[in-house]
């Protein structure tokens, strides 16, 4: 029990950035005749402060990653039910965030509504959970930010941004259509991303099937081949149906002025 319990306590002094191995914490209780009571109270001290720091890192890592805090999107609060197919299953299994470990890119394609922004704002808001850096934008904020990069010089700076984090969701594509310029900082950083080490996947969403994106870069056919890095490993989910935003709204038919009375009508 207490080679547990000195582990336990040595893993959380590592997390915790502090030099004391297990190793020392069974040395240390050895000198100090610790009995199994005091070397519990020592654990939980441990373990609350690892807990803490965990705790801190999330709530970082939620503040820096453009997701909703506020009415948070997340797998516990997405209606699975309202899916129906063969394979349904494989959408109901990316809270396990295969695809980011597997290095595989994820796109969510259909309608407006049915829950496509939803899915991805979740799994970065589950890769925050736990410990992984992720980054959230539409379509249109990415072509802005790639313009005042260019403007300012930053292109480099702008790039390694977004090549740094293990969970990359551009939303909206096909909102806008790039610039040739903002076309080639798009296929750099698909361009890294791809030979990224570690936890990586991005994550788009789209009324428009990756077949017709092309459309949305300025760039001859050679550099547009670069899209297929982008679903060379990647699951696409094409999404049908009507859109159920709204399905909590109640209307009220009301009418206004002075009712029309039976006399009134004989009068005119």
């Amino acid at each position: 029990m207490n080679e547990s319990i000195f582990r336990q306590i040595g893993i959380a002094a590592n997390y915790l950035d502090v030099d004391f191995d297990e190793q020392e914490m069974a040395q240390f209780a050895a000198d100090q005749d610790l009995s199994d009571n005091q070397l519990q109270a020592v654990l939980q001290v441990f373990s609350h402060l690892k807990e803490k720091k965990e705790e801190r890192i999330v709530s970082t890592l939620l503040n820096s990653s453009r997701l909703p805090l506020s009415n948070p999107k997340s797998f516990e609060n997405f209606d699975f039910a309202l899916f129906h197919g063969k394979q349904k299953e494989v959408l109901k299994s990316l809270p396990t965030l295969s695809a980011l470990y597997a290095h595989k890119n994820l796109a969510f394609i259909g309608p407006q509504g049915v829950g496509k922004t939803h899915l991805a704002m979740a799994y970065g808001r589950a890769c925050c959970q736990k410990g992984m850096k992720s980054y959230f934008l539409k379509a249109t904020e990415l072509n802005q930010k790639f313009t005042e990069a260019r403007k300012y010089g930053r292109e480099d700076s702008c790039i390694s941004g977004l090549v740094r984090p293990s969970c990359l969701i551009i939303d909206e594509m096909g909102r806008c259509v790039f610039s040739k310029e903002n076309t080639r900082m798009f296929f750099d950083v698909i361009d890294r991303r791809y030979n990224k080490e570690g936890p990586n996947t991005m994550i788009f969403t789209s009324n428009t099937g990756p077949d017709k994106w092309g459309e949305f870069f300025s760039e001859d056919s050679s550099l547009l081949c670069s899209l297929d890095r982008i679903f060379d490993v990647a699951t696409v989910f094409y999404i049908k149906g009507n859109s159920y935003r709204g399905k909590g709204c109640e209307t009220i038919a009301l009418s206004a002025g002075d009712p029309l009375t039976v006399t009134k009508a004989i009068n005119k």
